[in-house]
């Protein structure tokens, strides 16, 4: 825009093409809640005030999503849960008054974890978002929503809240940035709560760059917010003046090998981060193996949101005019909220009263928490601690999401940056880099330093480019059995299989029909490939013994995905004359 070849509006109108391609058509990622489908005519309105007075700044004009905890006069502010789905407070959240007067675009809402309380995005107003990377899997939450929104390219930057892991996750699950920054570096007023002790805000980028602009926008104390009174006598800190490429270099890295997980499931994340910390000693970082005495028992029971959620929303609803309903209480006994988190709903609004000895106990672990975490930090001479934002990978939707690290934060209210580490099975994941209160900006000089060092972004496998403004459709082609040189007359048997892949949603379709050969002397048909070392193995079955005709749907994984796209997929019919196969045939989606 600063140079005139695009325009805010263009720009808008592209986005907006997306998310109708993708998140209401198409794979139907279900990122958003509610879109400002107008949002053109105020990209037009910035367009015209550029080239009158210039840019208010870097992001003048630039679209952006907001998580629907943020509240907006323009826009209903739900928190993903049917009960406020008629909530319009009366004024702005005050990180989106600040956003506001930097002359962005707001695109919309995205989808949430209702009212925050959970890290796989379900909701009984939004539904579930999928992960734009594996639609069979969960895109990680509570800021689930803004992380798939943003992975898609839905909006140049997408704002989240934290209270414990809900802007790194979905980073991690997403392949994004995104930092829980120091608790106070900026405002939470008109953020829906779910804990004030742990709530946070902020936002998740496709680039440190991006991050480095947004938070740079958004930061500042606020007399609403008694905890930015950390900010008093400080100069702000400027995240893009800290961008630095060689900021690894004479870094110092604490690894907090208790976080690295047990092995098993574990272990993949934890050997890509391993990975990441190899490439970073590449680039000139030193690194120590840390350990935080009595961790677990100093952690344990410093969480405070099972005593605060209750009373927090309760306080924010009785500040709304005309607000739906006054309490979770109520919304619980309306029948408002999602089957699937009624219980956990019941159990945090089971507490009696605001001040409870258990409350009193939470409260005094977490000075301790934090002094413990700090001396390690000060005493070993680091810049950060770094380990595996999430231990496990994203789970199939309607699993339970293990394998988080969000406590050490959320529960010091320290800084943590989660950024792309790698990708194991074609899933993103991200590590963690923890450091002191108010170093954020170090932070982000050391994540820049390495993302500038590795290339781990790759566009989602179910939101590719556009296509002259369109999605592509799905390809229909077909496959039939080869000899692999053997006479034609010495292999009768033969198999048509036509097969329709949608390349948005990971679907193949297959029709089959065997000639030549009886139905009884038929095995199976299936699709095989080869291992990294060359290995053949059976990939997927798609018919059976004594079958010569069916028909199927495969929902393929991302690696899958990925390698039928490359020609790594082969068609074998296996009969009784030939148990071993009558030969590899290539299945590749081509146009004809």
């Amino acid at each position: 825009m600063e140079t005139g070849a695009v325009t805010s509006a263009e720009i808008t109108r592209m986005y907006l093409s997306r998310i109708r391609a993708y998140d209401k058509a198409g794979p139907v990622l279900n990122a958003m809640i509610w879109v400002n489908w107008d949002a053109v005519a105020e990209a037009q309105m910035l367009d015209r005030e550029r080239a009158r007075t210039g840019p208010r700044g870097a992001l003048h004009g630039i679209p952006i999503i907001l998580k629907d905890n943020y509240d907006t006069f323009d826009l209903p502010t739900s928190a993903g849960t049917l009960a406020l789905a008629a909530n319009i407070p009366p004024d702005d959240a005050r990180q989106v008054q600040k956003l506001r007067e930097a002359g962005v675009v707001i695109l919309g809402k995205s989808n949430m974890h209702e009212l925050a309380s959970g890290i796989t995005t379900i909701g009984s107003l939004g539904g579930q978002t999928l992960n734009p990377y594996d639609l069979r899997r969960n895109p990680g939450g509570s800021s689930g929503g803004t992380g798939t929104a943003i992975a898609a390219s839905f909006a140049a930057v997408g704002w989240g809240s934290d209270t414990c892991g809900s802007i790194r996750i979905p980073s991690s699950q997403n392949n994004l940035v995104g930092l829980r920054p120091t608790k106070g570096l900026s405002s939470i007023d008109g953020i829906v709560p779910l804990s004030h002790s742990q709530d946070v805000g902020g936002p998740l980028a496709r680039s440190m760059e991006d991050l480095a602009i947004a938070l740079d926008a958004t930061i500042g104390a606020d007399p609403a917010d008694p905890a930015t009174t950390i900010l008093e006598g400080r100069e702000l800190p400027s995240f893009v003046s800290a961008l630095n490429p060689s900021a690894l270099s004479g870094a110092r890295i604490g690894i907090l090998e208790s976080y690295f997980g047990e092995g098993g499931v574990e272990a993949p994340a934890a050997n890509i981060v391993r990975q990441a910390i190899e490439k970073m000693v590449e680039l000139g970082a030193d690194t120590i193996t840390i350990e935080i005495p009595n961790l677990q028992n100093l952690i344990s029971g410093s969480g405070v949101i099972g005593h605060e959620f209750k009373w927090d929303l309760i306080d924010y609803l009785a500040a709304v005019p005309d607000a739906p309903v006054s309490s979770l209480e109520e919304m619980l006994e309306l029948g408002l909220i999602h089957e699937a988190l009624t219980p956990g709903m019941r159990r945090r609004n089971a507490p009696e009263s605001r001040d409870t000895d258990a409350y009193a106990t939470a409260l005094a672990k977490r000075e301790p928490l934090r002094n413990a975490v700090v001396s390690v930090i000060e005493e070993n001479q680091v810049d950060a601690l770094i380990y595996p934002t999430m231990r496990e990978p994203p789970s199939i939707i309607g699993q339970p999401q293990r394998g988080s690290n969000c406590s050490l934060s959320a529960n010091t209210g320290l800084p943590a940056l989660s950024i792309p580490a790698g990708w194991t099975g074609g899933l993103p994941i991200g590590l963690e880099l923890l450091g002191r209160s108010l170093d954020d900006a170090r932070l982000v000089a050391l994540g820049y330093a390495y993302e500038q060092a590795t290339d781990h972004r790759r566009t989602p496998v179910s939101a590719p480019p556009l296509l002259s403004g369109r999605a592509a459709k799905p390809i229909t082609f077909t496959v039939r059995t080869t000899t692999d040189g053997a006479p034609r007359s010495t292999v009768r048997a033969r198999a048509r299989v036509r097969f329709t892949y949608n390349s948005l949603t990971g679907t193949l379709a297959y029709n089959i029909r065997v000639s030549g050969v009886r139905a009884d002397d038929v095995f199976a048909i299936v699709l095989s490939t080869n291992d990294e070392e060359g290995r053949p193995y059976i990939e997927r079955r798609l018919s059976g013994p004594s079958i010569s005709s069916a028909q199927g749907t495969l929902t393929l994984d991302t690696d899958e995905r990925e390698r039928l796209e490359s020609g790594e997929f082969y068609l074998e019919l296996m009969t009784r004359n030939h148990p071993f196969g009558t030969g590899k045939n290539q299945v590749l989606p081509v146009r004809r």
